[in-house]
This record gives C-alpha cells, sequence and structure tokens, in this order.
C-alpha cells in the first residue's frame, strides 16, 4: 500500500511539474467569406483546482466570425482589430514584428465572484507574433497570431489586478479579411 501510494504522489508531482503552458489550438481557416477565430487559453494555475494538473477540460475562452456583434476593424500588415460581443482585440506590432504597447484584449468575466471588465496587455518585452498575408490579386489579408498578455486591468478603473498568475496566451487565425481603408491625416 505504501508502494502505491508513493507511485501515485510521484505521479502527482511529475503532471504537477509540467510547464504551465497552453494547450495548442485547433484552428481552420476553410471558409470562403471573411473568418476570424480567437482563442484565450488560461493558464493551469488560473483554473481551478490547476485544471486538476490538465486533466479536467479547459475552461478557454473566445470569439469568432460568427459571435453576435462581430466586427472587423483595421486589418493591415502591423495591425489587427477584431471584436465581438463583450471582446475587443487589438494587436500592433512595430514594423519590425514585435508585438507593440498597443496590444490590447478587453474582455468580460467573473474573477472572485464578481463579472468585471478586464483590459489586459503585454509584458515588456512582449511575446508573441502576428503574421498577416495579402491575398495575391485581392484586398484581403489572411493570417495568424499568438500573443502572451501578462498584465491585466479593471478596465473601468484602471486598477492593476493580481490575475492571471501567468500570461493568457491569445490565439488564433483570420482569412479573407478586407485591408482597412487609410486613415485621412486629419483623424476623420
Amino acid at each position: 500500500m505504501i508502494i502505491i501510494a508513493l507511485a501515485m504522489f510521484a505521479c502527482l508531482v511529475v503532471i504537477g511539474l509540467r510547464p504551465d503552458e497552453p494547450v495548442p489550438a485547433a484552428i481552420s481557416t476553410t471558409s470562403d467569406s471573411p473568418f476570424f477565430e480567437v482563442r484565450v487559453v488560461k493558464p493551469l494555475s488560473a483554473r481551478p483546482l490547476a485544471g486538476l494538473f490538465g486533466l479536467l477540460p479547459a475552461e478557454d475562452l473566445g470569439f469568432d466570425h460568427a459571435s453576435r456583434d462581430a466586427e472587423v476593424g483595421r486589418v493591415g500588415d502591423d495591425r489587427l482589430e477584431l471584436s465581438a460581443e463583450g471582446w475587443e482585440l487589438i494587436i500592433e506590432t512595430d514594423g519590425e514584428g514585435r508585438i507593440a504597447a498597443g496590444t490590447r484584449l478587453v474582455f468580460t468575466m467573473e474573477l472572485g465572484g464578481k463579472v468585471r471588465k478586464l483590459c489586459c496587455r503585454p509584458a515588456d518585452p512582449a511575446v508573441g507574433y502576428l503574421h498577416t498575408a495579402k491575398r495575391s490579386g485581392s484586398d484581403e489579408f489572411g493570417g495568424r497570431f499568438r500573443v502572451e498578455l501578462a498584465n491585466c486591468e479593471i478596465a473601468e478603473t484602471g486598477r492593476a489586478i493580481e490575475w492571471p498568475p501567468a500570461p493568457l496566451t491569445v490565439l488564433g487565425s483570420f482569412d479573407r479579411l478586407p485591408i482597412a481603408p487609410a486613415e485621412p491625416a486629419d483623424g476623420r
């Protein structure tokens, strides 16, 4: 009995020592119309009972082109704006492919027994990428992204919170999104 108990304890320790990495996304891009999908993967340490060391199904968050009020904002080589009811994702790069400080995800979730609107941003330096490609012969973009968001605050107050305990991973793909028109120089 002691040997079996020790073996079970050792298995739990090994499972618990796994890196706090997100489960890979199963994202498809086979659509003839504008398509996007966004997944927000909570780290194991942000799940109840640490996701029972990864054995419980993930409670990941997200939205896509079929979500209520789904919209595509500006899309270009260095910017992607996607939104849906209760969600706003903006990914910016610095022109050299690095995720820029303007990147953010705004969403609502229950936290500590209260429904909160959160605004999460990348750490400094930011971790992630935005890969875009213009479809040949069209004015449409396709691509994929993966960004880690480590700093969250309550959107209404700007007060930083101590959640998540490890970065959220936002990942997704998009296809056939129209290229954003250039903004006028006067800002209108």
